[in-house]
């Protein structure tokens, strides 16, 4: 790789990311502020985003760089997830094997049920009243 930036999108819910990795000290910005920033003070969360980095080992090898829209936080990081895993396959197909066997390159697609008519929820009933 050389001094070039890898692009990848990653989805989740209704949340999309776009990742660049770039060559760096492996910090995470997500748009503008450090994921730790960004996300609060949440370090399930965190330790969910480096995943792929850590099984690729390639923690200390890159800067990530995040534009995150739509969703919540959780969903965005799921999302970041899923970016940094196709842009990790996208530079070296070794990597594409141990992502794999982690479920990492698997889009999650459980979405919000619509609500339906004549229901206050997707499948919630309004209370019934015998009486």
């Amino acid at each position: 790789m050389a001094d070039k930036e890898i692009m990848a999108t990653g989805r989740r819910k209704t949340s999309i990311a776009v990742v660049k990795l770039v060559k760096g000290k492996g910090r995470i910005f997500v748009n503008g502020k450090t994921l730790r920033n960004y996300i609060g003070n949440r370090p399930a969360i965190e330790m969910l985003v480096y995943r792929p980095l850590v099984l690729t080992e390639n923690q200390e090898r890159f800067d990530v760089r995040v534009k995150a829209v739509g969703g919540g936080v959780v969903a965005q990081c799921g999302a970041i997830r899923h970016g940094i895993s196709r842009a990790l396959v996208k530079l070296s197909e070794e990597n594409r094997n141990v992502l794999r066997l982690e479920g990492l390159l698997t889009r999650d697609p459980r979405v919000k049920e619509r609500k339906k008519y004549g229901r206050k929820r997707a499948r919630k009933r309004f209370q019934f009243s015998k009486r």
